[in-house]
């Protein structure tokens, strides 16, 4: 890998909001599902979250045009776990849902922790998740039409909550952990080993802070001599 390519990880890590995150309540086009990945990477979310739909996961791999590669996905069985997630972590939830308390988009203060919870394409959002979310918001509309795509909408208000980190500085400083930095500049600059090592149920092998690896040659004779740690790994991750 080239120093530039390596800086271009380096920094894009470096503007990484891990205290801003998507929700998809059981989104299940793949396009979709993609088109919200690659929103999410624009504007520098780590990771987003997917609750699955009723029919099972949707295989999306090969529609986010590599998106999937820079962005983690983490998949729930309903949506009370994916919000006990996001709490864990000091989030408020903004479902995008048009009820009679729902607020316009832009009254909302994304600086601080915050997950946007986007409905699945026919039904929007489900009961479950209008009813626990922190706050209702809305796309104003001026047409006939009632709604936006799905990720459309999700587009218009990351945009908004890009705009409001960037004026506040939040870009402007690392604010991932530095073993979450170490873990992730490993995975994006090495992904043949990434993908041989989950195909096999092996562990990493040992990297330095930057995300290097500290002995491949003798982690290589490991793997040959069938003595390199072991590691399950879950389906999506």
């Amino acid at each position: 890998m080239t120093p530039e390519r390596q800086q271009k990880l380096l920094s894009t890590l470096l503007r990484r909001q891990p205290d801003l995150t998507l929700i998809a309540d059981r989104v299940h086009k793949p396009r979709n599902l993609a088109a919200l990945i690659r929103n999410a990477d624009a504007v520098g979310i780590h990771e987003i979250h997917s609750i699955n739909p009723k029919e099972g996961y949707p295989l999306y791999r090969g529609t986010t045009r590599g998106s999937d590669r820079w962005v983690k996905l983490r998949c729930h069985e309903t949506f009370q776990e994916a919000a006990d997630t996001v709490r864990a972590k000091g989030m408020k939830i903004y479902a995008a849902h048009l009820s009679d308390k729902a607020v316009d988009y832009r009254e909302i203060d994304y600086t601080e922790p915050c997950a946007i919870l986007m409905g699945a394409e026919k039904y929007g959002v489900s009961a479950e998740g209008q009813e626990l979310a922190d706050e209702h918001i809305i796309v104003p509309m001026m047409g006939m039409v009632e709604s936006l795509n799905v990720s459309t909408a999700a587009g218009i208000i990351l945009v908004e909550a890009q705009h409001q980190r960037m004026k506040a500085g939040l870009y402007d400083e690392s604010r991932l952990p530095p073993e979450e930095l170490a873990y992730t500049l490993f995975e994006w600059s090495n992904p043949i080993i990434v993908d041989f090592c989950r195909e096999r149920g092996l562990a990493y092998p040992e990297y330095n802070g930057m995300g290097e690896m500290v002995d491949a040659v003798g982690w290589n004779k490991q793997v040959q001599a069938g003595e390199a740690a072991r590691f399950e790994w879950p389906k999506f991750d």
